[in-house]
């Protein structure tokens, strides 16, 4: 489908990739995986053909018909299964040219025709599936785009690339504005997906349940892996041991070389065989050693001890807008406490967060919070309240005033902040920065209780693993909100279920709820195929009525001319312009009411 043959990318001054080759065959699902800023997005851009390549070949199959991921937001007054079904153009030129041609039964007929060959009358039910599997209501279908939030938007246009027909699909971070119940019905629909996938993500379970290669970015240099991500894994953890082994006699025949050059290059008898091992070392094609660890190594304090428990819910019940969002919630938390919250999209699990981080206030119940408590509450809306315009020095400072300078820049590079990095303000800032961040300043504050709602947003594969690893040997209690399966199973103990006003303690671990996300999904899905079939049954009927109608009305003409066509006098003159007339205009009529009769025939088969 697609071949990459010693490409070299560029952006601006800054190089991506160098002479790299890579081939992309149908029906592969590849995941696209590198630090934050190797080249990912702009190996999708040259696939676009929206940047160019500096040097190289690169060839993509004639009419392959490529579909992406918009990462900017829609803004339209369409309802949203509009915009969704939009994704599809040739069903949505179909969907146009229908109502031009409805006074042409003919035309008509042919359009339809071709609405079935593309399986255009399931399109809505299949629209619907959609925007079902990834959060929205049946209720709103129909509301305008422009009515939904940001992170909304974005599902809408990831509805919108599922619904293509595409060859091959470009997605890059699709996960990232989706909850879990939305991650593992995605996760399960790409499994379905018979085109070619490039998929760029951070999540390391949805690229091992959906990939079967990796394409690694790193050091401007592009290779590919078969296999999922953990395969991947392993895979490269093999390759870097055999580039740490030449590495080492690398090593070990430089320092011989050395030694006989410092030995002997004083020694005019020897002044020939120096110069030749000189220019032997030069000539070395030296090995460059990868890192073999992440950049961010991490760990939490000493939690400060504090009794059972660190706070109790006793049938607290919250309104938002009047709308009750918990009734007569029960709820605790004991010192070692490590839970995770599982639920639907607005189920109210961040809402809850904030009833536990004190952010919002119960309406009725009783809540008590231990006197020694300390939280450390992680929210998306803490990056909006940051001052952008100052640096995370002085954040550091204004957390803790006695800190040393020294000590915050040790403490935050840890984090990856290193130099006058910290010194820059937050604006300048990436999303996985700011995110970093706002981390290593809840670090800093040594909670004993940590409230994390959706901690891994912005954050690449090598931060998501530290913050594991910092999880599993933090001595506080936590509670967790995140579609990081990954990261969920690694630190949880016990998950609780956010649903339907209340939290319960869920039975079962996350593979028992990924079972019960898609037996919801698929009884969901059976209700919109028998919507499917229902519509697909009414077009059909309509067509044959329409046919029905049509040849009447051709039978009736076709017996007016043939009654016609008795009268003698047609015979006995010499002009035959009216009988060849009519004679033509039957003929015409019968191809008509075959053609009818044969469209009639197929239409009722179905």
């Amino acid at each position: 489908m697609i071949n990459l043959e010693n490409i070299t990318v560029q952006r601006g001054t800054r190089l991506l990739l160098q002479d790299v080759t890579l081939s992309i065959f149908a029906k592969q699902k590849i995941g696209v995986i590198g630090i934050n800023g190797s080249g990912k997005s702009s190996l999708f851009a040259v696939l676009q053909r929206k940047l160019q390549v500096e040097s190289g070949k690169l060839f993509i199959q004639p009419h392959l018909r490529i579909a992406h991921l918009k990462q900017e937001l829609p803004n339209s007054e369409k309802s949203a299964l509009h915009y969704v079904l939009e994704g599809d153009p040739e069903l949505h030129q179909l969907l146009q040219k229908m109502e031009q041609t409805q006074n042409d039964p003919h035309a008509l007929a042919i359009v339809h025709q071709k609405l079935y060959e593309i399986d255009g009358y399931a399109a809505e039910a299949k629209a619907a599936q959609l925007l079902n599997g990834l959060g929205f209501t049946n209720e709103e279908h129909s509301q305008p785009v422009n009515s939904f939030s940001g992170g909304w938007r974005m599902r809408l246009n990831l509805a919108q690339v599922l619904m293509s027909r595409a060859n091959l699909l470009l997605l890059d971070e699709p996960t990232n504005h989706l909850d879990l119940d939305a991650i593992v019905w995605l996760e399960n629909w790409l499994k379905k997906h018979e085109g070619t996938l490039l998929l760029i993500s951070h999540d390391r379970d949805f690229l091992d349940n959906v990939v079967d290669h990796i394409v690694h970015i790193n050091n401007q240099t592009l290779k590919i892996y078969k296999g999922n991500y953990s395969n991947f894994e392993i895979q490269r953890a093999a390759q870097l041991e055999r580039e740490k082994a030449l590495f080492d006699k690398e090593q070990k025949q430089i320092e011989h070389l050395d030694q006989f050059i410092r030995r002997f290059r004083a020694k005019a008898t020897k002044a020939k065989q120096v110069q030749s091992r000189i220019k032997l070392l030069e000539n070395m094609k030296k090995t460059v050693l990868t890192r073999l660890t992440s950049p961010f190594s991490f760990s939490f304090f000493q939690a400060k001890p504090c009794t059972a428990p660190l706070l109790r819910f006793e049938n607290v019940s919250f309104l938002y807008e009047k709308k009750p969002i918990f009734s007569s919630v029960n709820f605790s938390l004991e010192p070692n406490d490590r839970i995770g919250f599982l639920g639907p999209n607005g189920a109210g699990k961040s809402t809850f967060m904030k009833l536990l981080s004190r952010s919002l206030q119960a309406n009725q119940g009783e809540s008590f919070f231990n006197k020694n408590l300390k939280i450390g509450y992680f929210a998306q809306h803490q990056i909006e309240q940051l001052n952008l315009l100052n640096s995370a020095f002085t954040h550091m400072q204004l957390l803790d005033e006695k800190a040393q300078e020294q000590q915050i820049r040790d403490f935050l590079g840890r984090f990856h902040f290193h130099g006058d990095k910290i010194f820059e303000p937050l604006n300048q800032f990436s999303g996985g920065e700011k995110a970093r961040f706002i981390l290593a300043m809840i670090v800093w504050q040594k909670p004993n209780l940590l409230l994390l709602d959706e901690p891994t947003n912005h954050l690449d594969l090598d931060m998501r693993e530290a913050l594991t690893y910092a999880l599993q040997d933090y001595s506080g209690a936590f509670v967790l909100v995140s579609h990081d399966r990954y990261l969920l199973k690694a630190t949880v103990d016990d998950y609780y279920l956010v649903n339907n006003q209340s939290i319960e303690k869920f039975d079962g671990d996350l593979m028992d709820y990924q079972k019960f996300v898609l037996d919801r999904t698929n009884k969901e899905t059976s209700v919109a195929k028998q919507k499917q079939n229902n519509t697909v049954k009414h077009e059909v009927n309509k067509q044959i009525k329409n046919l029905e109608n049509q040849l009447k009305k051709y039978y009736e003409e076709k017996e007016t001319i043939e009654q016609k066509l008795k009268d003698n006098h047609l015979y006995r003159t010499t002009d035959s312009t009216e009988l060849n007339a009519l004679l033509t205009k039957l003929e015409n009529i019968k191809k008509e009411i075959h053609a009818c009769e044969k469209k009639w025939v197929e239409l009722e088969d179905k």
